[in-house]
């Protein structure tokens, strides 16, 4: 009698914390979603490549789908294409330079995309805006370049790029691991007088990013590996409402296939997140070799709930940034 009275206050209290659990947890509780989704384009507006069987250092420029625009990465035009398609943050990388410039350019070394060679950052920029960075596309294996001739001067500064868009967001991709060049890159836009502390969204290497936390605390700023902590950290106590000190100015990363054990997802999480000064941003999960990777599909929005607001990380811009705000019309 005794026992089977300790088991039903047991069994009640158990049921109580799992309903305190949920509603806390509950996402139609949260505030109304208020906005549309906020945009990242990789790259801006780019050449798209086959990646069957790509690896890591592989040359894309080879792999080029048939061109259907004329727009090449981490330039001008193809920033204010990915704007013009509705674009609210621009991803872009960087690399310093022997000069003391950043050079806005995806590839570690020259070889690849450019009549250039060697290591980028090894270069000075003056040497490197000669350089014809469309050079070494091709879509059909070397029978033709579409683009040679076309990339002559087109690789900017991440000064240029910053003053032609003064009133935009971008994110900052710091291509190493070195801590130092997250001080130069501190110190260039203080000299530069660019981007306020709240403005720069930075990602790169675990070392760089740690100083870069260091140097601006109000920075949103992520590596890959503050980013598995974070979500690792959320899974495991995010039920309480906490947001993990790896969350904070950070992001939270929501693949499309996790969004059952994110807790709150989607209106109670992406209230949680902002009021750390964070962003949730959707990634998609059903590749075939189980990484992350962006939207690259119209479909893959579909798992998308009707009002998400957060943050959607979109490779072909061109194409679903135009659907999106059709949908929201």
């Amino acid at each position: 009698m005794r026992r089977s009275f300790f088991a039903k206050v047991g069994m009640l209290g158990s049921l109580f914390g799992f309903g305190a659990i949920y509603l806390l947890n509950a996402s139609w509780l949260a505030p109304t979603p208020q906005g549309e989704p906020v945009l990242i384009s990789h790259r801006g507006v780019y050449q798209t490549y086959n990646r069957d069987n790509l690896g890591r250092d592989d040359c894309t420029a080879i792999r080029i789908f048939q061109p259907e625009h004329r727009y090449l990465e981490n330039t001008i035009p193809s920033m204010e294409a990915a704007f013009a398609h509705g674009a609210d943050i621009v991803e872009l990388d960087i690399h310093p330079t022997t000069d003391g410039e950043f050079a806005v350019f995806h590839d570690w070394t020259l070889d690849c995309r450019t009549n250039g060679r060697g290591v980028t950052r090894k270069h000075a920029i003056t040497d490197l805006k000669k350089l014809d960075i469309g050079y070494g596309y091709t879509f059909d294996g070397g029978k033709s370049f579409p683009f040679r001739g076309q990339g002559i001067g087109l690789l900017p500064t991440l000064k240029e790029v910053l003053q032609h868009f003064p009133d935009r967001q971008f994110l900052i991709n710091i291509k190493s691991n070195d801590p130092n060049e997250a001080d130069l890159l501190n110190n260039y836009l203080r000299q530069h007088k660019l981007l306020s502390d709240s403005r720069l969204m930075v990602y790169g290497g675990p070392l760089p990013i740690a100083r870069i936390r260091e140097l601006r605390p109000k920075a949103l700023a992520f590596s890959r590996d503050s980013a598995k902590d974070c979500a690792l950290g959320y899974l495991l106590i995010g039920w309480s409402g906490y947001i993990p000190e790896a969350c904070r100015n950070s992001i939270v990363m929501a693949p499309n296939t996790w969004h059952w054990a994110l807790w709150g997802w989607p209106n109670r999480l992406i209230d949680r997140v902002a009021q750390s000064g964070s962003l949730v941003i959707v990634l998609d999960h059903r590749d075939k070799k189980g990484g992350l990777t962006a939207i690259y599909r119209p479909e893959d929005l579909n798992f998308l709930p009707k009002n998400y607001n957060g943050v959607i990380w979109i490779e072909k811009i061109e194409v679903i940034g135009p659907l999106l705000q059709a949908s929201h019309e």
